[in-house]
């Protein structure tokens, strides 16, 4: 296995962002679009250049394309073509017509990719996302050219087959949708009370009441939606571990040391099972590095994605 990239030799550097979030100040709705896909609209967050090398972007359950404000406007700056998707029954793509299943999710991102003429992508994948980017990675081959696991699910969630692991997670949904209206109404306030921020996001992120209270919001947008409890089924009904080894491709793994929904163990096993994998675990760093870290997040996926496959890259990983 390659060791971690370059990038990652001077550690996680602080939580959250200092200063002001690019993302704050770019109009969204001039990039979002409906894709027609198998009959189906789904909605598409577009950045960046049409002519550069594309990146796809696949958030989590309860998640949305928001999940990676902190990292599109930096890839798309760097002339990336960045496409973050809302999965059909999340955010503001509709329910789909058929059955939610982690290999129906992996061929909408196969058929996503053909209409928009894209041959190739690296796909960055966050939790649920990071299962179906394995899952696309698998059964598609030809369309990965680099994957990025962040905090992904398939693994432990074996563990959840059963009434009660089903049982937790509706809770958890139903946490997080009560919660959305409520902030949504009142971000000024949420601004204000880092408790609030904390108690809404404690979940995900190791330190919610450091992260932008706009963010924080943006984020549980995503709960509370249609597709919630059949993505749960498929995630718990699906079973990836014995097929990881077939993942052809160069893959980045990264993790937190205090993920509470998916154990930092599952890193590990990741780098077990494929082939041409390295990981990279930020310590004090919850489910959602990419929000929690995004400096060093950034600048490890961008080193990785640019790195030169013939090259021989030794730094030791952080951890």
């Amino acid at each position: 296995m390659a060791s971690a990239p370059a990038a990652t030799a001077e550690g996680p550097g602080t939580y959250g962002l200092e200063g002001r979030s690019a993302w704050l100040d770019i109009d969204w709705s001039t990039h979002q679009h409906w894709v027609t896909v198998a009959g189906s609209p789904v909605n598409v967050c577009e950045i960046g250049p049409a002519d550069g090398e594309p990146i796809v972007w696949i958030h989590g359950l309860s998640g949305s394309w928001q999940n990676w404000l902190e990292n599109l406007p930096d890839f798309a700056e760097a002339g990336f073509r960045c496409l973050a998707v809302d999965l059909p029954g999340f955010g503001h793509s509709p329910m789909p017509s058929e059955k939610i299943t982690i290999s129906g999710y992996g061929t909408l991102v196969d058929e996503l990719l053909e209409e928009l003429d894209i041959s190739a992508a690296s796909i960055v994948g966050n939790s649920m996302g990071g299962f179906i980017a394995a899952e696309l990675a698998i059964r598609f081959p030809e369309r990965v050219e680099r994957l990025v696991l962040v905090s992904a699910a398939g693994l432990s969630v074996e563990d959840l087959r059963n009434d009660m692991g089903m049982a937790l997670l509706r809770r958890l949904d139903y946490l997080l949708g009560a919660c959305v209206g409520w902030v949504a109404s009142r971000s000024d306030g949420v601004a204000r009370r880092e408790r609030l921020r904390r108690a809404a996001f404690a979940i995900v992120a190791a330190h919610p009441e450091r992260l932008c209270a706009l963010l924080v919001e943006e984020n549980l947008r995503g709960s509370g939606k249609p597709g919630f409890i059949p993505a749960v089924e498929a995630l718990t009904t699906y079973p990836i571990r014995e097929r990881l080894p077939e993942i052809g491709c160069p893959v980045l793994i990264v993790w937190g040391t205090k993920d509470h929904l998916v154990p930092v163990k599952d890193a590990h096993e990741f780098e077990r099972l494929i082939p041409d994998s390295r990981k990279v675990i930020y310590p004090d760093t919850g489910h959602v590095p990419q929000l929690e870290r995004p400096e060093a997040f950034n600048a490890l996926v961008r080193a990785f994605i640019e790195e030169d496959p013939h090259e021989d890259v030794d730094q030791p990983e952080v951890d």
